[in-house]
């Protein structure tokens, strides 16, 4: 049972002798939740999801304000301000947030994880767990993982199909380590920058391509400056709701636990969003002219990336092969 179902239970518990309702309890708190991507991305229907649940359970006691595309910096920004408590909480990527942590980097070692399932099985277990509250000696509070998706590249210039064809053509990644090795043992220069940069370095063309989910590709339009997708699905991209950790110490247990199961529940919601609007948004954009190579050379770009399993699989302690067992 959810615990704002059990709040609503112990709220209609008023006999005499009985419990105070629980939202009686709760002193009026305002959470900003920051996200860098627009209104039309899952990320802001998992914020408004959660706006509603957190609302819902302590009956209007707790209000979420939300700012989308940015407002409040980019997602490296954002994580600095949770940490010094200027900003609130967040729905951030897992690159970013490995910059600080570097072990929550291991989800995105390259065709590690076979599908979403399988994904789904190591963050919501045991390991995914024990990541979330590592946060904490960085300052920050691990609620819980939503998703920015299996990711795949996209570019202005040519089809890709093998690894070979990247060669020469300036890709964006995350500012993440193992984002940039991985694009430059495919051949790519690879280019790290913040997601607001690459959008005007796209339309600019002063970078070729970027690497995102069908999701990003759909929201952003991204099919008008990028003639080309190839799916590579090459890394599962978790997302993390996460709070810096001077907000946290300031809320009480109930509202803690009314925070951490919302963002469980509304990271869950936006995962089924982004299965269900896949297939769709892929046709749309197909509609709109995108060429996509649907049957790369996957084996060939497995294969190209072998080096970087090599330089960091031992960076991340004895994650790695705790997840390589739990996949089996």
């Amino acid at each position: 049972m959810t615990y704002y179902v059990k709040a609503a239970a112990l709220a209609a518990l008023t006999l005499a002798g009985s419990a105070l309702p629980l939202a009686a309890e709760i002193k009026p708190v305002t959470l900003r939740l920051a996200h860098v991507v627009n209104e039309q991305d899952a990320y802001h229907a998992a914020a408004v999801k959660f706006q509603e649940l957190v609302g819902e359970a302590s009956d209007g006691a707790i209000t979420v304000e939300i700012f989308p595309n940015a407002t409040l910096g980019d997602e490296r920004t954002l994580l600095e301000g949770m940490q010094i408590g200027t900003v609130d909480m967040g729905l951030i990527t897992n690159g970013p947030v490995s910059n600080f942590l570097e072990e929550m980097a291991v989800f995105e070692l390259p065709f590690l994880f076979p599908s979403p399932e399988k994904a789904y099985e190591v963050l919501d277990g045991e390991i995914g767990q024990e990541l979330l509250d590592r946060l904490s000696e960085v300052n920050l509070k691990g609620l819980a993982y939503a998703e920015r998706g299996f990711r795949n590249l996209t570019n202005s210039k040519k089809a890709v199909t093998t690894p070979e064809d990247l060669k020469g053509l300036r890709i964006r990644v995350m500012e993440n380590p193992v984002y940039i090795d991985t694009f430059r043992e495919l051949g790519a220069d690879a280019i790290p920058m913040a997601w607001t940069e690459a959008l005007t370095a796209m339309q600019q063309g002063t970078i070729d391509g970027q690497e995102n989910p069908v999701n990003v590709v759909y929201s952003f339009k991204l099919n008008e400056t990028q003639t080309n997708m190839t799916m590579t699905r090459h890394t599962y991209a978790p997302a993390v709701f996460v709070m810096g950790m001077p907000k946290w110490g300031q809320l009480s247990e109930e509202v803690q636990q009314i925070v951490t199961d919302a963002a469980r529940e509304a990271a869950q919601y936006e995962r089924d969003l982004n299965a269900e609007a896949a297939t769709e948004q892929l046709t749309a954009l197909k509609d709109a002219g995108m060429q996509i190579e649907e049957t790369p050379d996957l084996s060939a770009f497995s294969a190209a990336i072998a080096p970087v399993y090599e330089k960091y699989g031992a960076k991340f302690g004895d994650y790695l092969p705790r997840i390589q067992e739990a996949l089996k």
